[in-house]
C-alpha cells in the first residue's frame, strides 16, 4: 500500500520551535502517494487561507488539482462515487480494496478544500456553481464511505490503515453535520432536500470519536471541535461555549507540544473565554514568540490581544494591536481601520494627540477598503462602512462608544460577563456617556439611535451583573423607541433577541420563544441580519430541549 503511506510516525519533541518550512520539506511531492499529495496541498491551502494573496491561492488550487489527479488514479476504475453504494451493497466488500477506500476519502478531502478555494478565488457565477457541485460531490463521497464503515464495524481483522480510513470518515461526516446544523432552519431544509444533513449531535459525536482515535485526522477533528467551541458557538451562537470540553481536548497536545504556536493560541483563547484576560495576554505573547515564519498566526494573536485590552478598557494597548493589524494583515483592512478609529474614539484628548492619528480621516478610509468574498460583501464590513458614514460630511457626527458597539457585534459582552469587576467598569463608561448625551441641548439626527445603542449596551452589562429587572427595563426602552430610530435598524431585532435570552435565563420559556420569534419573523434588511439569524437558530434550538434532557 505504497499509495496510502504510513504517516503514523510521531513528531519530534514539543520543546522545539515550530518550523513551517520544514513541513513542506518533510512532505515529498509524490505522485505515488495520495496521503503525501493531500498533506502537501493541505498545507498550501492553509497558507492561502492565512495570506489571502492571489498568488498563494492560485498555487494552492494548482497543487490541489494535482492531488485530485493522484487520488483519482487509485479510485475504483469501474465506477464513480454515485455508484459506490451499489458497489458496496451488491458485491462483497473484498471488491472494494483498502487502497480504493482510502482513495475515496482523500479525494473527498481534496475536493472540499478545492471548493473552498474556488469561492475565494473568483466572484463569477460559474465558479460558485462549480464550488457548490464540488461540495455536494464531496459530501456524497463521505456519506458512502460512512456506509462502508458501518458495514465493516464487526470486522475483527482491523489494521492500522483501516483506522486511518475511519478517522477520515469521522472528520468529514462530523464537520459537515456540525457546520450545517448551525444554519437557520429554512436554509437547512433546502439543503436537506438536495441530500445534505445537519445533525449537530451526530456531528459532535463523530468528531469526538475521531479526536480520541489515533489516526492522522485525530488532530484535525480536535481542531474542528476547538474552532466550534471557542469561536463558532460564540459568534454564531448564544455564547454558551463548552470550555470544559475544549480544555480536555487541548490538554494532551499542550503536554506534548508546549511550544506549539497553534496549541498556545487555543490555550490563550480558552483563557480569554474564561475571563482570565491577564493570563491570556501572556499566552498570546508566548504564541507570537513561538515562530516567526507565518506572520498570520501573529495577526490572530494581535486580534485577540486587541480585544483583551478593549475588555479591560486599556485603550492605548488596544490601539497598538489594532494599528499593527491595519498595517500588516490583509484579511479585512476595512474592519481593522474601523476598529483602530473606534478605539481612538475612546481615548482622552491628550492621549489621542500623542498617537498622531486623525480619527475623521481613518473613518473616511473605511468604505474604500471594503472587499468581496464569494461575490458577497462581508456583513461586518458593511456594518463598519455604514457607521463610518457619520464622518463623511464636512461636519462629522461622532459615534457613541463605537469600540463597545463592535464588542457587541462579536458577542464580546458574553465574554466580559465572566468578570463582574470589568463589567462594572464598562457600565460606568456607558452611564457616563448616557449622562453626557442627556445633557446635550442640540440633538442631531442620530440622537435616538445613540440613546437606544447605550440602552442596549447598558442592559447587557446589567444582565451579566445579575440585575435582571434593570436590564429588562433597558431593553424595553429600545423596543418602545423603534419608530424614532432612523439609521441603526439592527438595534430592535437584536434587542428583542437579547430580551428573549434574558427571559430564558429566568426560565420564562414561552416568553423567551415569543420575543426571539418576533425578532426572527418581523424584521428584514437590517445590518448583520444573517448573524442574528444564526444566533436565533441556536437560541431556539436550546429552548426546544426539555430541561430534563439537558446535560
Amino acid at each position: 500500500m505504497a499509495s496510502v503511506g504510513n504517516g503514523t510516525e510521531e513528531s519530534g519533541g514539543g520543546g522545539e520551535e515550530e518550523n513551517f518550512e520544514d513541513a513542506f520539506e518533510n512532505i515529498p511531492v509524490s505522485k505515488d502517494s495520495m496521503y503525501h499529495a493531500l498533506g502537501y496541498s493541505t498545507i498550501l491551502v492553509m497558507e492561502a487561507a492565512m495570506t489571502f494573496e492571489q498568488q498563494d491561492i492560485q498555487m494552492a488550487i494548482s497543487t490541489m488539482k494535482e492531488a485530485l489527479q493522484t487520488c483519482q488514479r487509485f479510485r475504483k476504475r469501474s465506477t464513480v462515487v454515485e455508484s459506490l453504494s451499489n458497489l458496496v451493497s451488491k458485491q462483497s466488500m473484498d471488491q472494494l480494496s483498502e487502497e480504493e477506500m482510502h482513495a475515496e476519502i482523500c479525494y473527498a478531502e481534496c475536493l472540499l478544500q478545492k471548493a473552498a478555494l474556488t469561492f475565494v478565488q473568483d466572484e463569477n457565477m460559474i465558479n460558485f456553481i462549480k464550488g457548490g457541485l464540488k461540495i455536494r460531490t464531496s459530501y456524497q463521497i463521505y456519506k458512502e464511505c460512512h456506509h462502508v464503515l458501518q458495514m465493516t464495524q464487526g470486522n475483527k481483522s482491523k489494521i492500522e490503515t483501516y483506522y486511518q480510513f475511519e478517522g477520515g470518515v469521522k472528520l468529514g461526516i462530523g464537520a459537515f453535520n456540525l457546520m450545517l446544523s448551525l444554519l437557520p432552519g429554512r436554509i437547512l431544509r433546502l439543503l436537506e432536500f438536495i441530500g445534505f444533513s445537519g445533525n449537530r449531535e451526530l456531528g459532535l459525536c463523530q468528531l469526538r470519536e475521531g479526536a480520541s482515535g489515533s489516526s492522522l485526522r485525530a488532530i484535525l477533528c480536535t481542531f474542528t471541535l476547538l474552532v466550534y467551541h471557542t469561536y463558532v458557538s460564540l459568534i454564531l451562537g448564544t455564547g454558551e461555549a463548552n470550555l470544559q470540553e475544549a480544555d480536555s481536548l487541548l490538554e494532551p497536545y499542550l503536554q506534548k507540544f508546549p511550544n506549539g504556536s497553534i496549541i498556545l493560541f487555543y490555550a490563550a483563547r480558552i483563557d480569554t473565554l474564561k475571563g482570565n484576560f491577564e493570563k491570556a495576554q501572556l499566552r498570546f505573547q508566548e504564541c507570537i514568540a513561538a515562530q516567526q515564519e507565518w506572520k498570520q498566526i501573529h495577526h490572530l494573536c494581535y486580534w485577540e490581544l486587541m480585544w483583551c485590552y478593549t475588555f479591560q478598557q486599556n485603550w492605548l494597548q488596544a490601539y497598538r494591536y489594532a494599528d499593527l493589524l491595519s498595517k500588516e494583515s490583509r484579511w479585512s483592512k476595512a474592519i481593522y481601520v474601523f476598529q483602530k478609529a473606534a478605539i481612538l474614539c475612546m481615548l482622552p484628548e491628550d492621549d489621542l494627540k500623542r498617537t498622531g492619528e486623525d480619527i475623521v480621516s481613518l473613518f473616511r478610509q473605511v468604505e474604500g477598503l471594503k472587499q468581496r468574498i464569494a461575490g458577497k460583501s462581508i456583513p461586518t464590513e458593511k456594518f463598519a462602512v455604514r457607521k463610518s458614514r457619520r464622518y463623511a460630511s464636512s461636519q462629522p457626527v461622532k459615534l457613541i462608544l463605537p469600540a463597545l458597539e463592535m464588542m457587541y457585534v462579536w458577542n464580546g459582552f458574553a465574554v466580559v460577563g465572566k468578570r463582574a469587576d470589568i463589567t462594572e467598569n464598562l457600565l460606568v463608561t456607558i452611564e457616563k456617556e448616557e449622562m453626557a448625551l442627556q445633557n446635550e441641548t442640540n440633538h442631531n439626527e442620530y440622537y435616538m439611535d445613540d440613546v437606544c445603542l447605550l440602552q442596549l449596551l447598558k442592559g447587557l452589562c446589567l444582565k451579566h451583573l445579575g440585575r435582571l429587572m434593570q436590564a429588562e427595563l433597558c431593553f424595553s426602552k429600545v423596543i418602545q423607541s423603534e419608530k424614532q430610530i432612523k439609521y441603526d435598524n439592527y438595534l430592535v431585532p437584536f434587542t428583542l433577541y437579547e430580551l428573549g435570552l434574558l427571559y430564558k435565563q429566568q426560565d420564562e420559556r414561552e416568553k423567551a420563544i415569543r420575543y426571539i420569534e418576533t425578532a426572527k419573523n418581523n424584521y428584514k434588511e437590517y445590518s448583520m441580519e444573517s448573524r442574528l439569524h444564526f444566533r436565533i437558530h441556536a437560541a431556539l434550538d436550546s429552548l426546544k430541549v426539555s430541561p430534563a434532557s439537558t446535560p
